[in-house]
């Protein structure tokens, strides 16, 4: 399995984040893409390449415009006002306020295209995540050219990155991008599959009204659990997506048997749809020893999570979302890769 690797995600170092009303060190790091980096290796899984480079163009396919110009130079236009460090919002658009009018003012335009405040905007911000774009549209490219698998490794993650707004860590949406270009290349269905312990809220607003993807999540129940405010299971699409989105939400502590039950209920319904490739937005955020998730997967669960993603016997792309548990972040991602690769062994 093919890995494309985005050493662009150094240039993404948040100083800091708030967490609980504290100034605490970001959990999303460096250190996470080092660790699987070297785990990949030691594992010898396969080829670690680099991305191609692609226009704008590609990912204005998933990404409004004017989130892109701003997202583009948001962080100069800050230090060109005296701003120093990382970029927070500090105010939001929300229920009876307009979104279409685009503000001039930069904080206004910052809570305008945000949902959190702990997403900090750093001065590589930019360029890590379109690299990592470039990663995402790369290994749908490697699928489109024959190859049953192929892992994106890369941050900041993408799910909770949605049209035209950002958070959670997230600024364009590498599994919606890479889902897009598989369908421009010639699929007709794509199934992406997310098991982020969080909610990909962020694909789920891109696709809600579309038949073309179907999204499958399985996350901590978001009326305790981050982002909180999509993620229900009556959330089933809207119009031409009606039907076509799956929620399964479960309460924090959730067995490891009871969640291998969703994954069980999502895999049936990607089959069912038929899709013609599959993207997985592979967080392991389900480890119990995560600091700031709540469900209980150990190191040795994570090969079955692998093979059965294996049994839909589908071109699959997965693509790097959260996991902060750093030191075990690396056995976890492999050991999922592992279990497809031998499953997909075993098959032939």
């Amino acid at each position: 399995m093919k890995t494309i690797y985005n050493s662009e995600h150094r240039r993404h170092q948040a100083e800091h984040e708030f967490f609980r009303g504290e100034k605490v060190a970001a959990f999303e790091k460096v250190e996470r893409a080092d660790w699987v980096l070297r785990a990949l290796e030691a594992a010898r899984l396969g080829e670690v390449v680099k991305p191609q480079r692609f226009d704008d163009a590609t990912i204005a396919r998933i990404h409004s415009t004017r989130y892109l110009d701003f997202l583009r130079i948001a962080h100069q236009e800050y230090q060109s006002l005296g701003g120093k460090g990382d970029a927070f919002p500090s105010v939001w658009s929300v229920r009876g306020m307009r979104h279409d009018v685009l503000p001039t003012n930069f904080a206004a335009r910052m809570g305008l295209f945000s949902f959190d405040a702990g997403t900090p905007l750093t001065a590589g911000s930019w360029a890590a995540a379109r690299a990592g774009a470039d990663c995402a549209l790369t290994g749908a490219d490697v699928l489109t050219q024959g190859e049953r698998a192929a892992f994106v490794l890369t941050r900041p993650p993408g799910h909770h990155a949605g049209t035209d707004f950002f958070g959670g860590y997230c600024f364009l949406n590498n599994a919606a991008i890479a889902a897009q270009r598989l369908l421009d290349s010639g699929c007709k269905r794509v199934a992406i599959l997310d098991v982020d312990y969080h909610h990909g809220n962020g694909t789920q607003e891109i696709f809600y009204a579309r038949n073309d993807v179907f999204f499958a999540s399985i996350h901590g129940d978001p009326r305790t659990e981050y982002p909180f405010f999509l993620g229900h299971a009556d959330e089933i699409g809207i119009g031409d997506g009606a039907g076509f989105n799956l929620n399964i939400p479960l309460p924090a502590g959730a067995s490891v048997a009871s969640w291998f039950g969703a994954l069980r209920t999502a895999l049936d319904r990607i089959d069912g749809y038929a899709p013609d490739a599959l993207v997985v937005s592979l967080g392991v955020d389900t480890f119990e020893g995560d600091p700031i998730s709540h469900f209980s997967l150990k190191t040795s669960d994570y090969p079955l999570l692998g093979s059965a993603i294996a049994s839909l016997a589908l071109p699959t792309l997965f693509v790097l979302e959260g996991g902060y548990a750093v030191e075990e972040i690396g056995d976890n991602v492999v050991a999922v890769l592992d279990g497809f690769e031998r499953a997909e062994g075993t098959a032939k």
